[in-house]
């Protein structure tokens, strides 16, 4: 028997199909992703459960160029530093899916294998249990807020339309088109700090 003229239908193909389309309109629906395929959209459905489906297989694809690595073998604030820079990486290359991944729960078992190594890394540390949410999710904000920056023009503050505001345009005309990593610099080094100093008042943490 010859082989199928088409690949087999697959979660990867769909993921990937799903990612297109969002890279290029900001969104998508299974019947579009079916249609590109060239399946009935019936066959989609045999392979995920839903839109909330192929949102978690586009979580997959995104969130595979994310080094896991960098969460090995340094101290917390290192890791989390070398994972901040990967996962911005990962996510500005599709900005897109941030507004649609940060609204539906993380369901992805390879996405949440690394946020629960990183929840083990604040434990292993002596954070309070009750700080290791806030601390990740405040990561988060900063990388996909940054991540979405990125996207952004290198020129943000339009001043050039007559409005008086020169104390503006010379920041602006200073700081160049390294705006957006100097912005993530500055965060993420302020956040790691306070994030230092609450460990430092962590009942569990070793002086």
């Amino acid at each position: 028997m010859g082989r199928p003229r088409k690949a087999l239908l697959d979660r990867a193909r769909i993921g990937a199909t799903a990612l297109e389309l969002v890279d290029e309109k900001g969104d998508f629906s299974v019947p579009e992703v079916a249609r590109r395929l060239g399946v009935q959209t019936a066959s989609v459905y045999h392979h995920v459960d839903g839109r909330a489906g192929v949102i978690e297989l586009l979580r997959e694809r995104v969130t595979d160029a994310i080094d896991p690595g960098t969460l090995e073998g340094v101290p917390w604030d290192t890791a989390l530093e070398r994972w901040a820079r990967s996962y911005r990486a990962a996510f500005a290359a599709h900005p897109r899916t941030i507004p649609m991944l940060m609204t539906a729960p993380i369901r992805a078992p390879r996405v949440l294998a690394q946020y629960e190594t990183v929840a083990g890394l604040l434990l292993a540390a002596g954070f309070d249990p009750a700080l290791v949410l806030p601390v990740i999710t405040g990561l988060d904000n900063i990388v996909l807020g940054s991540a979405l920056d990125m996207s952004a023009p290198d020129t943000m503050w339009d001043v050039s339309g007559g409005t008086e505001a020169p104390r503006l345009a010379a920041a602006q005309a200073a700081t160049g088109a390294a705006r957006a990593d100097r912005a993530f610099d500055l965060t993420l080094a302020a956040f790691l700090e306070h994030c230092r100093e609450l460990l430092r008042g962590s009942p569990g943490h070793a002086p």
